[in-house]
């Protein structure tokens, strides 16, 4: 039995319960608000296949797959899902914020299920040792081209959320050339963009003019005249259906990245041009349209309120992954996680020239069970070949869960800022909260590709100045008015700053100016002084021609010389008001 939406229009619905147990006892394949099916009663008996990943019941004449924030991943990895995911103002405990129990009680996952272990954090070492790693482009290829050939090419469209040429060094090295060749070779439709803009404007629109596929960017515009940059969106025809696909680059590119690196470019929401796009894209026949964004998820749920027209937003940059479509009035949202750990597929029913039905799956790529395709193993090999020899360079070893995502400190990032306060000799390390980096579990190896992993931008200085205490509490406030602001459309995503040797108290509840509190040194067990003057180490300033060594060095030296890296639990920010 297919489960449905059950709710009135206009309002945000998951599946009913009912719906669900219904659907999963008879083990098909999930409408909207599905989730992955029977793979955890299988895996859990040890024979989880790539059949049981593939398994679906298709529907209609359209095939819609989505991948997203792949952050340049090639070979399968280890990425732990966030334990700490705060929602604020009407989006305070709805998904995506949720984390671990509340997770898989509100998405009917079983715990210690390969469903538990792709989508929550909880038991993850365990689980991790139990189901292996995730991603890799050729296990992608290989499902990509199994849909394909299932329900025929003519009918599939792939597209990419953007966050894909960068977060490797292979592509730092080859200025994203390694993921344009893989999903060139993946016969991508479209995507739009995020990371890729911290090439330069001249690489991204080298790349966009000349691509196989489409680089799309609605909200792009030359900063003098106010002309379009980038292609809005573009039709597709597939299984007989019209499809209008809007692309939508991060609104806050130019606050959240180095504005140097595009300074004749503006970017925004823009809302009332994607209205248009939409409105266009129906006047010219389109029975689909779908937006591609990077706003991030609360953004795009905000923006589906609001856009009338459209038919499925396709959601990133905030890594959310999501095993059931959230719907907001006729618009459903689609959330498909990232680092290459899952490939959404939407069948889409369409009658009267408009959108009937949709079918749902969120298809975990679990590398242990999905065949490599061999032309796209063949291609990875050789797109690496030239850095193998210092990828696999071993510089430590890890006797800890080295992990980033989280809204506060991931034990990777507090190493990164260990690494600063040491090497850089300060007295307050500042880390940025991103999102992107692999998983490293505790007796692994780390190698400099796992320390590239979490570091490869190409404003990579790792900075030694001085701040004073009410500095260092301004930038607390307004990262933290970034992330936290009770308006979706006020937020950058990413996640808080890592402090190393500060701890701080923050109230996430309240206005900007008066969350943060209670500002140590941790060294000394002092308060900060707001007058005072203290030595800080950083790295990924968005400030033009910034000095100092390159971040990966700065923490392969520290690496090399600690011995066994040991992260003891990080009680120093205290969190309240969620």
């Amino acid at each position: 039995m297919q489960g449905r939406v059950c709710a009135d229009k206009g309002t945000e619905t998951m599946i009913s319960r009912r719906e669900f147990l219904q659907a999963t006892a008879a083990a098909s394949a999930l409408t909207i608000g599905s989730g992955l099916g029977p793979i955890g009663r299988v895996a859990a008996q040890q024979r989880l296949t790539q059949a049981d990943i593939l398994k679906f019941d298709p529907l209609g004449t359209l095939t819609l797959l989505h991948v997203t924030d792949i952050h340049a991943q090639l070979m399968p990895l280890h990425f732990r899902e966030p334990s700490v995911n705060l929602g604020v103002g009407e989006v305070k405990g709805k998904p995506p914020h949720l984390t671990d129990a509340e997770f898989r009680n509100y998405f009917h996952v079983a715990t210690g299920s390969p469903d538990a272990f792709a989508l929550t954090a909880d038991d993850f070492v365990a689980l991790a040792r139990n189901y292996g790693r995730m991603g890799g482009m050729d296990r992608i290829a290989t499902l990509v081209n199994a849909v394909r050939a299932e329900r025929g090419a003519d009918k599939v469209l792939l597209l990419d959320g953007g966050d894909t040429w960068q977060g490797s060094w292979t592509s730092l090295q080859s200025k994203g050339q390694d993921m344009i060749d893989v999903m060139t070779a993946l016969k991508l439709d479209a995507m739009t963009g995020h990371w890729e803009f911290t090439y330069g404007a001249e690489r991204v629109k080298q790349v966009a003019d000349s691509a196989p596929f489409a680089f799309l960017a609605q909200n792009v515009r030359d900063n003098e005249w106010q002309e379009p940059v980038f292609e809005a969106r573009k039709m597709f025809e597939r299984g007989g259906v019209k499809i209008a696909v809007i692309g939508q680059a991060l609104p806050r590119t130019a606050v959240a990245n180095p504005r140097w690196m595009f300074p004749n470019w503006e970017f925004g929401i823009r809302e009332e041009d994607i209205q248009k796009q939409a409105d266009d894209a129906r006047a010219e026949g389109a029975e689909v349209v779908v937006l591609l964004s990077h706003n991030g998820f609360d953004v795009d749920r905000k923006l589906a309120g609001r856009v009338k027209g459209l038919d499925i937003i396709l959601t990133a940059h905030t890594h959310d992954a999501m095993p059931g479509l959230i719907k907001v009035g006729d618009t459903v949202l689609v959330a498909s996680g990232s680092h290459g750990k899952f490939v959404s597929r939407l069948d889409i029913a369409v009658k009267g020239k408009k959108v009937s039905d949709i079918r749902f799956k969120l298809m975990p790529v679990f590398a242990d069970a999905i065949a490599p395709d061999p032309a796209m193993k063949q291609l990875v090999e050789k797109l690496r070949a030239p850095y193998a020899k210092d990828l696999a360079r071993v510089v430590g070893k890890t006797d800890s869960l080295l992990y980033r995502r989280g809204n506060f400190n991931g034990t990777f990032d507090d190493l990164i800022c260990d690494a600063m306060l040491k090497q850089r000799d300060t007295e307050i390390a500042l880390s940025p909260g991103f999102r992107w980096g692999g998983t490293l579990l505790p007796n692994e190896d780390i190698t400099w590709e796992a320390i590239t992993n979490a570091t490869a931008i190409t404003y990579p200085n790792c900075y030694r100045s001085e701040m004073t205490g009410e500095q260092l509490k301004n930038v607390l406030e307004d990262i933290a008015d970034n992330i936290f602001h009770p308006d979706p459309y006020f937020q950058g995503g990413g996640d808080m700053v890592r402090t190393g040797g500060m701890g701080y108290s923050i109230d996430i509840g309240k206005e900007i100016g008066s969350r943060i509190s209670g500002m140590v040194h941790l060294k000394t067990g002092k308060p900060i002084e707001a007058s005072k003057t203290y030595t800080v180490s950083g790295w990924a300033s968005i400030n033009q021609n910034t000095e100092g060594p390159p971040i990966w060095d700065v923490l392969a030296k520290h690496v090399a010389q600690a011995g066994p890296v040991k992260i003891d639990p990080n009680s120093a920010v205290k969190v309240s008001g969620a």
